[in-house]
């Protein structure tokens, strides 16, 4: 019995090293070679791809400080993936540049790495518009604005009151639940060039404080109320890590116009770019789902100011 177990476990032994020995080397394995890989790059679509690839190759764009628009991010460029350009075409047989697959390319210099300047607008080549909703009273109409933005599938940028948000937390929440940015309006809506540099930093941090306690997120964009500002007050908002935010398009609708005259007057200014003033009005209230799909008619994306601002396309 002894000597069967010992033969046994013998026999055991050997298949096992032979087993290792043939998974380390077997000469009589097919091994598999990559002739898909190679064939490729000799068809005549793969070729034609490399040779056009230059004429849709764009430089990528650095941030900037423009005399008149101030503070503008970079752009990335583009470059052809022709690996998967290929794969997207090859069942098409032929070459079609709108199934062509590109990788960006980010600049050099992008907005944060600029000095102390307002922001009014996103890149002028970028067919992207931003809504910029400033809340320092009421509201009454801010659940239907959500709703409109959500039935949209549009996310917006809240710029809100300190004092407003202490308030309103409830509201703040949910605005912020629903994925939308919330920005810095400072505390109680003062004049900010006419007051102290002390002052300044007191509306900023405080409103800071107030909406991070309440969303868990530190703002990093600041709308002065009523678009007041100066060098000192930009330099402010810099030094706590924050950009000033200012706008292209107002709709004006503090003024209670109609929803075709407010309609009328954003179409009319509509560019790429374009950072568009709100509040949380009965005219937004009723226009807004018409405003958003006249802007998407026109070919326009609509994001929150991070995205109108980065350097994507």
């Amino acid at each position: 019995m002894k000597h069967y177990r010992k033969y046994v476990n013998l026999f055991i032994f050997s298949i096992l090293v032979i087993l290792t020995f043939n998974s380390q080397y077997n000469p009589f394995q097919i091994r598999d070679v990559p002739i898909f890989s190679q064939n490729k790059k000799e068809d005549a679509l793969y070729q034609e791809i490399l040779e056009k690839q230059s004429n849709y190759h764009e430089e990528p764009q650095d941030a900037y400080i423009d005399d008149v628009w101030k503070k503008t991010p970079g752009r990335n460029g583009r470059a052809v993936d022709v690996d998967k350009s290929y794969e997207k075409m090859k069942d098409v047989g032929v070459f079609d540049d709108s199934l062509l697959v590109y990788k960006q390319i980010e600049p050099e210099i992008s907005l944060s790495d600029l000095p102390a300047s307002p922001i009014y607008r996103g890149h002028p080549e970028k067919k992207m518009v931003s809504l910029m909703i400033n809340v320092s009273w009421g509201t009454e109409y801010i659940p239907t604005i959500l709703k409109t933005l959500q039935e949209n599938k549009v996310k917006a940028t809240f710029f809100i009151e300190g004092k407003w948000a202490k308030e309103n937390a409830e509201l703040v929440k949910m605005i912020d639940e629903q994925g939308h940015i919330i920005g810095n309006h400072a505390y109680n809506h003062p004049d900010m060039a006419r007051i102290s540099n002390q002052k300044i930093v007191e509306q900023i941090a405080q409103t800071n404080d107030i909406l991070s306690a309440i969303t868990g997120k530190t703002p990093k964009w600041f709308a002065p109320p009523s678009g007041s500002f100066n060098e000192q007050v930009v330099q402010s908002a810099y030094n706590l890590k924050m950009e000033t935010i200012l706008w292209t398009v107002d709709t004006i609708d503090w003024k209670k116009p109609s929803v075709s005259v407010m309609m009328n007057r954003v179409n009319s200014k509509l560019h790429p770019g374009a950072t568009i003033l709100m509040h949380p009005t009965q005219v937004i209230a009723e226009g807004l789902d018409l405003l958003i799909k006249s802007i998407k008619e026109n070919e326009y994306r609509i994001g929150t100011i991070d995205k109108l601002l980065s350097n994507d396309r």
